[in-house]
């Protein structure tokens, strides 16, 4: 336990981060709570904005801090993917999470099945375009920092995740749509014995 706070005392911005990912997931299931357990339609409305300002903080606080002489790491980095994420797939996660809760505590109808066959082969490549848009927003951020600050040294970490999310895009190719149309004579074969 330790390690831990030595790491966040010498990398604040790893706390801001992680409070970021902590707070989305508590303004979702806040901002869910007041809907379909307290009938607070307006609240919820507003904590489920709170979403995309949580985004906002966290890139305030990476450029102040980057600004403010500290020289960039892995956690800034993490920080602009993070939001590049967030920012995507944010409404999609809200949704995912709405559809299970007013099916849990509010009678809503059940989460649709999982998608098979040509139906899945589209998620996949839907999801894969997310991700490319995500890697895309993330490597724009980044050269935001970078060009922002102006100092090679300072931030020549940051210029490290641009080709990372090259390897995230082509990884989530080759693990979603590209596997998936390899393996769509599976899926054929299971929607014919559902039937």
């Amino acid at each position: 336990m330790n390690k831990i706070w030595d790491f966040i005392a010498e990398n604040p911005m790893a706390a801001v981060v992680a409070g970021g990912e902590i707070g989305f997931w508590v303004a979702i299931v806040a901002g869910l709570v007041a809907r379909y357990l307290l009938k607070l339609k307006r609240t919820s409305v507003v904590l489920l904005l709170l979403t995309p300002v949580i985004d906002l903080v966290v890139l305030v606080a990476t450029v102040i801090d980057l600004r403010n002489g500290a020289t960039a790491n892995f956690v800034h980095g993490l920080a602009a993917v993070y939001l590049g994420f967030s920012v995507v797939f944010g409404h999609s996660m809200i949704k995912w999470a709405d559809v299970r809760f007013a099916h849990r505590f509010a009678g809503g109808p059940p989460p649709p099945p999982k998608p098979m066959g040509r139906a899945k082969l589209r998620a996949e490549w839907r999801d894969w375009f997310k991700c490319a848009m995500a890697c895309g927003l993330a490597s724009g951020v980044l050269l935001l920092l970078i060009f922002m600050v102006g100092d090679t040294e300072q931030v020549a970490p940051l210029w490290d995740w641009l080709p990372r999310m090259g390897v995230v895009t082509a990884i989530w190719f080759a693990t979603g749509p590209l596997w998936q149309e390899l393996s769509k004579n599976d899926d054929r074969v299971k929607e014919g014995a559902g039937r």
